[in-house]
């Protein structure tokens, strides 16, 4: 089963009205803006897309809307991971109904399974879809790290090709590249690191800065998978202020005041997220000014 799922692959905002209902026009202008900007992929409904505070309902709105809008153009790839396995295997379901070309599971939050229930977990999923699915591992969010050995059990599994690597471990990535099959993708889930786990064999990035700095991104994975490496730790350390400036507080606040300040207009957050705070929006001001992005 196929893992091209891109290089670029962008962990899409969830655009809200002042009243926080979802803005869906907005989704698709948004979506259509990220496939022209660079990204290959797009996440629906993951942690940058407020999945927490989505209902069911609503992600399944969300898939079905960007796969009728970008479809085609991108991979569509569903967050239907959650800390039910239940539930998580309902909403895989209806994102296959909808017509998304893969799946991202999340780690089980909250629940702290053990490494087998952790496969079983995983397991369980996969084999409720013909869909490719891609792990996430997270460990600050969940508190439970998918650990090398039990992501080369599930890799045994025909349709789990691939994992958004966001450990911070560039041991754990080596170690990942070292056990699993060479078909199997590993994806950074952090933009600063992207770099580097592609110099220990990874395949892209599911990026947030990529809302941003997508088409840049994209030229510097394709710099460095062409043999131009100086010019690949260029690019990365010219992106750095916007991989760091991203994340000055909890994600998705940033890049959704970043948005709003350039004038596409995603709204706030559902709590218990919370907007920046007047100081934090200056600095992303100040960042975006600094880097021509206003």
């Amino acid at each position: 089963m196929t893992n091209d799922f891109g290089l670029v692959i962008t962990a899409m905002v969830t655009p809200f009205y002042d009243n926080l209902k979802i803005n869906f026009s907005q989704a698709k202008k948004l979506a259509c803006q990220l496939v022209d900007s660079g990204s290959d992929g797009l996440v629906i409904a993951g942690t940058t897309g407020e999945s927490p505070v989505l209902s069911k309902e609503e992600k399944i709105e969300l898939f079905n809307t960007i796969v009728e809008q970008v479809g085609g153009k991108a991979t569509v790839i569903a967050g239907t991971g959650s800390n039910s396995t239940a539930d998580s295997i309902l909403l895989t379901q209806a994102a296959q109904k909808a017509g998304v070309d893969g799946v991202l599971l999340v780690a089980p939050y909250y629940n702290k399974p053990t490494q087998e229930g952790l496969y079983r977990h995983f397991k369980a999923i996969a084999e409720s879809t013909d869909l490719p699915v891609m792990l996430y591992n997270i460990p600050g969010r969940t508190s439970i790290n998918i650990l090398p050995e039990t992501v080369v059990r599930l890799s045994r599994i025909s349709n789990i090709v691939a994992i958004k690597e966001s450990s911070g471990s560039m041991d754990q990535v080596s170690e990942l590249k070292r056990l699993l099959p060479e078909h199997y993708a590993i994806y950074s889930g952090d933009d600063s690191l992207t770099l580097p786990i592609l110099s220990l064999g990874g395949k892209g990035v599911v990026s947030v800065a990529s809302h941003l700095v997508g088409q840049q991104i994209k030229e510097m994975i394709n710099a460095y998978t062409s043999g131009n490496t100086a010019l690949a730790t260029k690019i990365h350390l010219d992106l750095m202020p916007i991989f760091k400036g991203m994340f000055i507080t909890t994600n998705p606040a940033p890049v959704k005041a970043a948005l709003n300040l350039k004038g596409m207009q995603v709204g706030g957050l559902r709590l218990p997220m919370a907007e920046v705070t007047d100081l934090e929006r200056e600095k992303i001001k100040t960042l975006l000014e600094n880097e021509n992005l206003l």
